[in-house]
């Protein structure tokens, strides 16, 4: 582990701690929702509150607003920290430095798919299905599913970024530190330059794009067109 602290890009930063604030509101109160109007499989004595499920879908849709930037950036800026071509290779090396730093990566890139998923299935439901007491409708279920995978993910996320850089990473995430070139007075002539393109480059940048990262947009695009055509 480096003593120092490591620098974390400002855009990162600002991406990753929006989607995370708004995800965990939105686990947070999945459960309360859950605790209200279902509790088959256990509770705890938490207030009922039948405006939960809105407070719930309201961060739902922020982390929805966001996630698609967030992950652009991270297969475009921030693909090292996902996974590899070689990275199950890597595995192999169990105990040493690069088993761990590979593993970390692959919890990154899990956490998006388990994020794309919990949205996807969260799109899908009718809102009145909870109220109405319709407690059996396979989305319903696929919502739940997600919200423990999603659960199990964000648990193994921090706890491999802690493995991994340690206190200072975790800490370099919370900083507001930036050095010049990440300055957001650059941002809006980035973005214009970037919009000026020739329409061939913008076509290059799609089919630079991973597999992976097309899928989870495809899947986010699909979300919000089927929830419209509900």
């Amino acid at each position: 582990m480096k003593s120092s602290q490591p620098y974390q890009p400002l855009l990162l930063r600002i991406l990753h701690g929006l989607t995370g604030l708004f995800l965990i509101a939105a686990v947070l109160t999945a459960f309360w929702t859950y605790n209200t109007y279902d509790g088959r499989w256990g509770k705890i004595p938490l207030p009922s509150y039948p405006e939960i499920e809105g407070v719930h879908g309201t961060f739902g849709l922020f982390t929805l607003l966001i996630f698609p930037v967030f992950v652009v950036y991270a297969f475009q800026r921030g693909q090292k920290r996902l996974i590899q071509p070689d990275s199950l290779a890597k595995l192999t090396q169990f105990g040493k430095p690069i088993w761990w730093y590979t593993l970390n990566r692959i919890t990154n890139t899990v956490v998006i798919v388990a994020l794309t998923f919990a949205l996807f299935s969260g799109k899908m439901m009718d809102e009145k299905w909870l109220p109405n007491g319709e407690l059996n409708h396979f989305w319903y279920y696929a919502h739940l599913i997600a919200w423990l995978i999603m659960v199990v993910c964000v648990a193994l996320h921090l706890l491999m970024n802690a493995k991994v850089g340690g206190m200072p990473l975790l800490l370099s995430m919370l900083s507001w530190r930036f050095r010049a070139k990440d300055s957001p007075a650059l941002w809006a002539n980035n973005i214009m330059m970037w919009w000026c393109l020739p329409l061939t480059a913008k076509f290059n940048w799609l089919q630079s794009a991973s597999r992976l990262e097309v899928v989870v947009l495809v899947s986010i695009v699909v979300a919000w067109v089927v929830s419209v055509l509900k």
